[in-house]
């Protein structure tokens, strides 16, 4: 693939998240706090990404992933988690206890997993193994954990009011922290199922 159709790919890809962004601004269900406090991670990624383009280009598997994870996150944002309203519609249609989400979203971004690898390999000392894999599945795992700390913190600082309550997204369930991480988990593991994706996409720009 040419350098230029794949940034045409780049630049559809962007635009679409910048529609969602626009969109997820108007008016956010539970104020500008909550959704400041759940789409700051994305907007860092979305800076870095589009400042350092033009010296570090990922593949196009990795954008994808990213753009899909970069959407989920402003969809929660604008809604908060617990309240996106096709989980709510879901929640009450199969009467399950709570709005799934945000669990959802810890699923899929197990995605990140194939970006990691990506960076590996064109940037360390490590090749194409199941022990590069294994290194960004354990990286992937401790942006999740890292992630759940900062949650965790957010209540310890400061008064633990309706926004910090929205921003977590618990619903009342102790073991939300563990459920996430064990979604990131099976999410990571499924992931590895688009390395060879990714292996033809690295091939082809090389």
């Amino acid at each position: 693939m040419s350098r230029k159709k794949g940034s045409s790919i780049h630049f559809f890809l962007l635009f679409v998240v910048m529609l969602v962004v626009i969109w997820s601004l108007i008016k956010p269900e539970e104020g500008y706090l909550v959704l400041a406090m759940e789409i700051l991670p994305s907007v860092v990624v979305l800076i870095v990404l589009v400042s350092k383009y033009n010296q570090f280009l990922l593949t196009n598997i990795s954008y994808v992933i990213i753009t899909i994870l970069v959407i989920l996150t402003f969809i929660g944002g604008h809604y908060s988690y617990s309240k996106v309203p096709l989980f709510s519609w879901i929640k009450d249609y199969f009467d399950l206890q709570r709005n799934h989400y945000d669990r959802f979203g810890h699923f899929l971004k197990g995605a990140m997993v194939i970006v990691i690898i990506e960076i590996l390999l064109r940037k360390t000392a490590l090749l194409k193994s199941k022990t590069t894999n294994f290194i960004a599945l354990c990286i992937t795992l401790a942006i999740g954990a890292f992630y759940e700390i900062i949650e965790w913190a957010s209540t310890k600082i400061g008064k633990e009011g309706k926004a910090t309550k929205d921003f977590l997204g618990m619903q009342e369930d102790i073991w939300d922290a563990q459920w996430d991480m064990a979604l990131l988990l099976v999410g990571s593991i499924l992931s590895l199922f688009l390395i060879k994706i990714l292996y033809k996409e690295l091939e082809k720009s090389t």
